[in-house]
């Protein structure tokens, strides 16, 4: 079986938040979809052991912030490789709330959704939790941010527990991956985002250079 197939499967970059009693947390997911009109639904997958997995479980509601093509990695990998159950992930990010008390992130946003879940369907590591909407509202223009410009592009990793997850290949030259989250560093690409211009190699990185997704140091990296 060729696993490249589902490389087709066109996905799109979301944080996911809900709450639980009178705490909130927010995760990255590139599953959600709409599934109906009429009532608008729609469905986000969500791994069984992730804090927000337990947060939406609990409140049976949740919030999905649409990215746009300009959110800066380290928005991602703040919400994609940092557990809720270590840190505030919306302490230090820009947010506001739905009418229902959701947090949404407003940097970088399009658009918001929030929803109350009317079902859900156990699919193994995940749960895919369908909901009616209840709130929505656009906030600007853009281009969202799907999951193949996010790779191929921005060149974005994503955690183990995201349900696209594939190993890396191997591959030769003088491109250093982080240790953490699998960000490749590529010297003919840079990190512009950060001011690293193309064709910068690895040990010239400034010292106090940081994956632009996790933001671990230099000497979490390790050659290819």
């Amino acid at each position: 079986m060729n696993n490249k197939a589902l490389y087709n499967i066109s996905y799109g970059l979301y944080i996911v938040t809900s709450r639980k009693d009178d705490k909130f947390n927010g995760q990255v997911a590139n599953t959600v979809f709409q599934i109906s009109n009429a009532p608008p639904t729609i469905a986000v997958s969500i791994n069984k052991q992730n804090l927000t997995h337990e947060f939406i479980s609990a409140s049976g509601v949740f919030a999905v912030s649409v990215l746009s093509e300009e959110t800066p990695l380290s928005l991602v990998g703040h919400f994609g490789f940092k557990s809720g159950r270590e840190v505030d992930k919306l302490a230090e990010i820009e947010h506001q709330s739905t009418p229902g008390g959701l947090p949404y992130v407003t940097e970088s946003t399009l658009a918001w959704m929030e929803a109350k879940v009317v079902s859900q369907a156990d699919a193994g590591t995940h749960t895919i939790f369908i909901g009616e909407l209840t709130g929505a509202e656009v906030l600007r223009e853009g281009l969202p941010m799907t999951y193949a410009f996010y790779q191929q592009v921005k060149k974005g990793t994503v955690p183990k527990s995201s349900p696209t997850y594939m190993p890396k290949k191997e591959k030769a030259g003088d491109k250093y991956v982080c240790n953490v989250c699998g960000y490749v560093y590529d010297p003919e690409l840079g990190d512009p985002d950060n001011g690293i211009q193309p064709g910068t190699p690895f040990e010239k990185l400034p010292d106090d250079w940081q994956c632009p997704i996790c933001g671990v140091g230099k000497d979490e990296f390790t050659k290819e």
